[in-house]
Order: C-alpha cells, then structure tokens, then sequence
C-alpha cells in the first residue's frame, strides 16, 4: 500500500478575478475549493492512475470534513488522525499576477502526534509512504527526524517531497524518492546551475548523500532523472501553462505509483514527467485521460 503524509493539510480556495484593487471592494469572475496538500494531491493523482493509496496526517474541523468528504467521493481511502482545531485554508488569487494567502494551521498535540507515530510504526516492507510538505507549525519540520525512521524500520521505502535542509536530512534515511527543482537544487548547495551538467553534478551529490534516485524538475526546460546506473533527460512538452500547483505533487505521484507497479525506473519517471505536465496544463490536477494523452508524448533520452 501506498501511504501519504500530509501534516498540515488545507482548503485551497481559489479566486479568479482580472486585476486585484489594495484597499477596494474586489469581485471575483469565479473561483474553486479543492482538497489541498502535497500528500493529498499525491493521493488524488495515484486514484486517477488506478492505484490505490491511503492519505493520513492531521485533520480537524469543518475544514477538514471538507478534506476527508472530498476524498470520500474520489474513493480515497484516509486514516487522518483527528485534531481539535481548524484545518486551515489557502487563498490562491489568480489575477494580473498570482497571490496566495496561506494559513498556519492547527495546534498538534504530543497525544496526537503519538498516534500518527503508531500508525506508521506498524507498515510493512510492502508499503511505500510519501512524506511531503512542511509540519504543523508548532511541531516544525523537525518532526520528520521521527517520523520517517518509524516507517524505515517496518521495511517499508519512503519518497521525501521537502526543500532545503528537510531535504538534506531526509537523506540519511534512504528515501526512494527526492524531487527538488532545479532552483531548489541550487539553493541547497548555495550554487547558481548554469546548465544540465551542472544539475547532474549536484543530483549526485543527493545521491551520494542516500537518495536511491532524484528527479529535477525544470518547468519548461524538462526534467532530469539521476540515477546509480545513470543519467535520463525528459524533453519539454509544449503546450499552455494554466497551474503551477501541484504539478510537482502530481510528478511525484506518477513516478511514486509506477515504480511500486512495476520497478521500472524508466517507466516510472516518464509517468512522473506526464503527470507532472499534465496537472501544469490544467486547471486543476490532471484528469485521467490527459494524463495518458501526455504520456504519449513524454521522450526521454539517457545522457
């Protein structure tokens, strides 16, 4: 079973509107709620691809009935643990220049925090879990120096969906997965990355750190696949750049789902690039179809 962690999940609200007024009365021409987080949307990729997935993390509130009926329609199964305060809500204003107003979120006991513990102290070596995106605030991201080694110790793979120093730590513990972008690459080494060599050369460095493979994202330049055998370059694809969130979720998602399908390295990352590019040119995550349409379309070449 495939696992996702979502710490600290939300409400996306999403408000369309041609130009935002400071200090005026705005009117949105319209606007969307969606189920939100990094390991949510890892979720509802997975369910789109026909791969089953279980989403846990903290939850609480109205807001997160919203999350937990969402995921009810799109027959995800969850195993959230349940928090006395409000799941928080996301504002993304998508206007002459996109804002997002993002929300703290609830308050994590150390009760709470326990019983995720125990959940993810009793996988298996058949489980994948994909942790990703920043903790509770009162908890701080810190708290996957616990969580990841209770799931490592069951036997079961983890992909680490982080940036920065969350990244760097995760490393000790192996993950399957690392899928920094290539602006988040540079500033983990304190570097300016001129060109695809330079990418590679500091792709390896996460590898020589532990990861077993890492995927650099590079928006409309394409994306790298490092590996211990080798080095792959997925060609861009063009097409019209509607959504910037959770095209990475989405590439994390179909590599995720591939791999643990099939174990083949290649496959799974050009599933990652197709989801990735599809839920880009989309208003919201990618459909089923598209993704399979894109598919088609990803050319990969080993460098």
């Amino acid at each position: 079973m495939i696992y996702t962690v979502t710490l600290n999940p939300s409400i996306d609200y999403i408000v369309r509107l041609d130009k935002v007024e400071v200090g005026s009365v705005n009117r949105m021409s319209s606007d969307d709620t969606f189920a939100g987080g990094k390991g949510i949307n890892v979720s509802r990729v997975l369910k789109r691809l026909g791969i089953d997935s279980t989403a846990t993390g903290f939850i609480g509130g109205f807001t997160g009935k919203f999350i937990t009926d969402t995921l009810a329609e799109e027959a995800i199964a969850t195993r959230f643990v349940e928090v006395s305060e409000d799941t928080r809500i996301n504002v993304k204003i998508k206007a002459d220049a996109e804002t997002e107003i993002n929300g703290t979120g609830p308050f994590v006991s150390e009760e709470k925090l326990a019983d995720l513990k125990a959940l993810l102290a009793n996988l298996s070596a058949d489980d994948t879990v994909v942790f990703a995106g920043s903790s509770a605030k009162n908890l701080g991201n810190e708290v996957y120096k616990e969580l990841i080694p209770l799931a490592r110790k069951t036997g079961a793979q983890v992909v680490c969906d982080f940036e920065g120093q969350t990244l760097i730590d995760a490393l000790t513990y192996e993950p399957l997965l690392v899928k920094p972008n290539n602006h988040e690459l540079g500033a983990i080494f304190g570097v300016e990355l001129a060109d695809l060599d330079d990418i590679e050369r500091y792709a390896r460095e996460l590898l020589a750190k532990g990861a077993q493979h890492v995927i650099i994202s590079m928006a409309g330049d394409g994306a790298l696949l490092v590996t211990q055998e080798g080095t792959y370059f997925a060609k861009p694809i063009k097409g019209i750049v509607k959504n910037s969130v959770g095209a990475g979720d989405s590439m994390v998602a179909g590599f995720t789902g591939e791999f643990v399908r099939s174990k083949d390295v290649l496959e799974a990352f050009k599933w990652g690039v197709a989801c990735g590019t599809a839920t880009t040119f989309s208003d919201d995550l990618a459909t089923a179809d598209y993704i399979q349409e894109i598919y088609q379309k990803v050319e990969v070449e080993k460098r």
